[in-house]
Order: C-alpha cells, then sequence, then structure tokens
C-alpha cells in the first residue's frame, strides 16, 4: 500500500454560492478513500486571473492527508468538480469549482496533464499566504492564572 502523504489541494469558485462550492469541496475530499483533511485555510476573496472577464473568486487551501497516488487524486479532484457543474470550455474561464493539486508532500511529477509542484505556485500570492498560514503552528492556548 502507498505511503500516506500530505497534499496541499487549493479551492476556488466564482460562479454561483460560491461559499457554498467550497464547503462541498472540503466535504468530498474528506469522504476520499484513504484520505482525510487535516487542516483548511481561511477562505479569502482574490480577483480573477486571466483574460476572460469574471467576478472574484474566492479561494481556500486545504491539506489532505491520503494514500491515493497523484494521478488517481487528480481524477478525484476533477470528478467533484464536475458534480458543481465545472465545464473546461474556456481556459481560465470562470468555474463554479477549481481544485488544483499545489504540492503533494515532496513528490516532483511532470506528465502532459499533471505537474507537481503546481507551475503557477510561486506567481500566486493567495496561494503563499495560505501555505504560509496551513504551514504555521497552531496557536498554543495561553494559560490564565
Amino acid at each position: 500500500m502507498a505511503k500516506q502523504e500530505r497534499v496541499y489541494v487549493a479551492l476556488g469558485s466564482n460562479m454561483g454560492d460560491r461559499a457554498a462550492h467550497l464547503a462541498y469541496a472540503r466535504d468530498r475530499l474528506a469522504s476520499l478513500p484513504d484520505s482525510r483533511v487535516l487542516r483548511h485555510s481561511r477562505i479569502e476573496e482574490t480577483a480573477p486571473l486571466g483574460p476572460v472577464p469574471q467576478g472574484p473568486y474566492l479561494n481556500q487551501m486545504v491539506i489532505l492527508e491520503t494514500r491515493l497516488e497523484p494521478q488517481v487524486l487528480l481524477d478525484h479532484l476533477h470528478a467533484i468538480e464536475a458534480e458543481r457543474g465545472r465545464e473546461r470550455r474556456v481556459r481560465w474561464g470562470p468555474r463554479t469549482l477549481d481544485l488544483d493539486i499545489v504540492r503533494y508532500g515532496d513528490r516532483v511529477v511532470r506528465q502532459p496533464e499533471l505537474t507537481i509542484p503546481h507551475p503557477a505556485l510561486p506567481d500566486r500570492d493567495f496561494w503563499l499566504r495560505e501555505l504560509a498560514e496551513l504551514d504555521a503552528p497552531p496557536h498554543a492556548e495561553t494559560a490564565r492564572g
């Protein structure tokens, strides 16, 4: 059996009930076989990227602990997107739900359909903020006397 890996998955939505799409994605990620959601970042609103005019996105990142191989996980992510009505018609176009594998443990993957770490990671400030939030140690409760 494959070893457990920590995978950072970015969630984004700019169509319909954006918050509901993100909540659905978190729930579905938690229900994947041999997987569990460890943490999720705060949700933030960001301007759309690319040349297509569209509304702002809600974005969030989760840490998923999984035994699924990267391509199998990607297939699940595409299925979850489709469940929320995602249609891949226009590159950089609006979407009900967008799920991206940003990092997958220490693995480097270079395939036509999948590149890990995600090639846009250095260019997306919101992903960098979300990663920093997820990688920060949890705040310890202070003892009161």
